[in-house]
């Protein structure tokens, strides 16, 4: 209803008290004044102004607007200060989903660098594995979303979402530390087919069977827990044996556990994902800067 230049003028005309001071004021002429005073009270519908002798008195509505209209130019100069303070990095905020080894390996890399440079940027970190990760950005529960995917898989991405690949992380086999296998610097998937299993999160389940189908076995699955601490638990019981992504190594705690790459090498990629108008948000822009730049140091992990 209201242009802010017009109601910004009426407020320096009420001041000043006539149009030609506000316009000595504003750097306007008096016909532009004038103008932009019409243009205002055919917005409202209603006179603003009425001229006594040579005095200009606010009619009721103008009294109502003028009431009203420090707080507007007030809100307004909130608002550009605020918008000022995100577009130049300043403040912001970016709520992230990740899934648990990324969410312990690279978003406290990125956040730490973000945190140096950007302490004004605030991100919310909340945990998610996909497919249901993926929805979530998808909808705008989130800003970013860090997800893998398996090459053997194939695997729908809600429409609209953009990816930027981050790294690939390789395939591990966490055995025993007394495990005959532990003494290799690589093993065979298809040489562990008599093993008990524990297995993961949905998605790797689903990768770790096909991969053995591929290779001509059906693993013995004896538990299955997306939980890596509780893994690594059962591992060093030597309850049995997990295929796990390598970035759990950065966080393996338990000295009676070893891990081991498979040969030949076995990976998933590691991406984020946001709809395609985030990439315009600055501090949404920078999050993902950083966080390529922690996976840049990964690539092949």
């Amino acid at each position: 209803m209201f242009d802010s230049r017009h109601i910004r003028t009426f407020h320096e005309v009420v001041r000043a008290g006539s149009y030609s001071a506000a316009a000595r004021t504003l750097g306007y002429t008096q016909p532009a004044i004038t103008q932009q005073m019409k243009a205002l009270e055919r917005s409202v519908g209603t006179p603003l102004f009425i001229r006594v002798g040579r005095q200009m008195r606010l009619t009721e509505a103008g009294e109502a607007l003028e009431r009203h209209a420090g707080e507007i130019l007030g809100s307004i100069a909130v608002a550009q200060q605020q918008m000022t303070a995100i577009t130049r990095l300043r403040s912001g905020r970016v709520r992230m989903c990740a899934f648990p080894s990324a969410a312990a390996t690279l978003v406290p890399e990125a956040l730490a660098r973000l945190a140096a440079e950007h302490p004004g940027v605030r991100v919310e970190l909340q945990e998610g594995e996909p497919p249901d990760s993926l929805g979530r950005v998808a909808e705008g529960e989130c800003d970013i979303t860090l997800a893998f995917t398996y090459p053997g898989l194939h695997e729908q991405v809600p429409e609209g979402l953009v990816e930027i690949p981050l790294m690939e992380d390789q395939l591990t086999v966490l055995l025993p530390t007394g495990h005959p296998m532990a003494r290799r610097r690589a093993v065979k998937l298809v040489e562990l087919a008599e093993e008990r299993w524990i297995a993961g999160c949905l998605r790797c389940r689903a990768n770790f069977l096909h991969e053995c189908a591929e290779l001509g076995f059906a693993p013995d699955v004896a538990f299955t827990t997306d939980d890596t601490l509780v893994v690594q638990s059962l591992v060093a019981e030597g309850l049995g044996i997990a295929m796990m992504p390598g970035l759990v190594l950065d966080f393996l705690v338990h000295r009676k556990v070893t891990g081991r790459a498979l040969d030949p090498a076995s990976r998933r990629q590691v991406s984020a994902y946001v709809l395609r108008e985030h990439l315009e948000i600055p501090a949404t822009a920078l999050v993902l800067e950083e966080l390529k730049a922690v996976s840049g140091n990964r690539v092949g992990c």
